[in-house]
This record gives C-alpha cells, structure tokens and sequence, in this order.
C-alpha cells in the first residue's frame, strides 16, 4: 500500500472504474482523459512511480540538469448525471518494471474503494477505411459478462491476446474476483501511430451504452472529423506525389473506401508489406495527440 497516496477518500458507492495507458492509435487513453474531462472528475490520488520506471537519464536545460521527471499515475473520481460513481485511473505511460506489482497496486485500490466492475480500453488493428465507424470487440473475465455483452452490439475476441496493462490488469481482476470487459475498438492499420478519437468515441459509446452514462460526444466527434480530413489530405498528397510508385497502395486505400471492413485475404497486402510501405509514404512522425 506504500505505493499508493490518495488526498482524500471519497465515499463512493460500488463505482465503476476504467483504467488506460497509451496505446495503439491513443484509443484508451484519449477515451479515458474525455471521460474524466466530461465528469468533470477530480484528481484525489496517485501511485508513485520510482518502483515501477527505470530512469536512464537526465535533460539539461541552459546547462542546468533539470530534475528527475517520473510519469503520472492518478486516480480521478466522480458522479455522473444518475448518482453512479466513478473512478478513473489514468497512467501517462506503461510501466516498465513489474507491471505485474504495478496492477496489483491498481487492484488494491479497487477494493479500498469497493469497485463493483473494472472497464479497460484497447485498440484492435484492422483492414478499415478511417472514416468508416469501427466495429467494437469485447472480453471479459468471465462468461456471464460475455453473455451480457450480446446485447451491446459488439463482437466477442475469440482468441488472440491484449497487450500492455490495458490487458493485464483484467488478468488481476479476474485473481481478485472483480470483474472485468475490455472493449477494443478498431483502427485502420495504416493508421496505428495517429490518434483515433474516432475509436475512443465508438468504445465510450458502447460504454455509456452499458452504464446508462450520458456524456456529450461533440468535442470528441469534431476532433475525429479533423482526423480524417488531416488523412485525407495525405492520401490525396500521396497520389500526387509518388503516383504509380504507390500504386498498390493507393489501390488499397480505394478499396477500403468501397467497403465497411475487409478481411486479411481480401486487401492484396499482407500486413507486414502494408506496414512497410505505410513506413515508406505515409508514417506520422508528429506525436499522438492526447498521448501525453
């Protein structure tokens, strides 16, 4: 518990909490700074990060070394519209050293404060066009939660895994009988180094769908249409600059643009050779926005 410093303790009454991390396309870390923005939650905790960050430097400013800056891990708490309580737990960056120890400190101050059920974001890459509305895939700790899932329109994850803490700490979940959905939204592979509000507004949506949360979507829904005029615009420049050197990729873009989704079969690109060429004509080198 030495790991964990809360200002205060609300009383809160079986809340749901999310918990996110960077990630792919930025989905659950932008869904979850929304969400805390629209509840207007407030900050009333942190875990301190020395146990769980290896430091290998120091930056120098007008040849002053600045001091030691370790990542943000803060717990945010409040009451929506219908009187539900939340709590939102929100890491600047995975831990590099014992994630394990590091959601089990998460875990512990799940049940200090009685968390009735533990929601975790992801992203799932895919053969999509970016302004197409993704689809959302779904896990879950146990199998009454994935029946309940059904009636959410959303697809189950048969198989495969979900990396980072994002995915781990529904594993400590489950140790600890919480329980626990991961909701995964997609994004184009092409697009895995720029952010998608598109995606975190579909896995919020589903979200409020299961909470009876009613938050406003308007901001996060301007932000997403930015996003795909910014992308439109490079393909549009992708054509013009390198025409038939990117032919199979332009040919890939079309085609996606005439479909909802497409399978791996189906593109004419594995994803190694996509993702290649993505390096080649396309990659973002501007940070995620909403990452940090």
């Amino acid at each position: 518990m030495d790991e964990m410093r809360f200002d205060s303790e609300p009383q809160l009454h079986e809340p749901c909490m999310v918990a996110a991390w960077p990630g792919m396309g930025g989905v659950a870390i932008i869904a979850a700074r929304y969400l805390v923005e629209k509840l207007g939650a407030r900050e009333f905790g942190s875990i301190t990060a020395e146990a769980f960050f290896d430091v290998s430097g120091v930056l120098v400013e007008n040849a002053v070394v600045e001091d030691i800056q370790f990542p943000d891990n803060k717990f945010y708490c409040a009451t929506d519209k219908n009187g539900r309580d939340w709590i939102v737990f929100i890491g600047e960056v995975q831990p590099t050293i014992d994630a394990y120890r590091f959601a089990s400190v998460i875990m512990d101050a799940a049940q200090r404060f009685n968390v009735s059920r533990l929601f975790t974001f992801a992203a799932a890459p895919t053969h999509i066009y970016h302004t197409k509305k993704p689809q959302v895939l779904t896990a879950a700790t146990g199998q009454d939660l994935i029946d309940e899932m059904q009636k959410y329109d959303v697809n189950l994850l048969k198989e495969g895994s979900i990396s980072g803490l994002n995915g781990l700490l529904l594993g400590v979940a489950k140790q600890r009988g919480i329980e626990g959905i991961c909701l995964l939204g997609q994004i184009p592979i092409y697009t895995t180094n720029i952010a998608n509000p598109r995606s975190s507004r579909t896995v919020l949506e589903v979200l409020s769908r299961m909470t009876n949360l009613d938050i406003d979507f308007s901001d996060i829904e301007r932000w997403a249409e930015e996003t795909d005029v910014q992308i439109e615009d490079r393909i549009i420049q992708l054509k013009q600059s390198f025409g038939e050197e990117a032919q199979g990729l332009i040919e890939y873009f079309e085609q996606l643009a005439e479909q909802t989704t497409m399978e791996e079969g189906h593109v004419g690109y594995r994803s190694e050779e996509l993702l290649k060429d993505i390096e080649r004509f396309l990659k973002d080198h501007g940070e995620q926005r909403g990452s940090h």
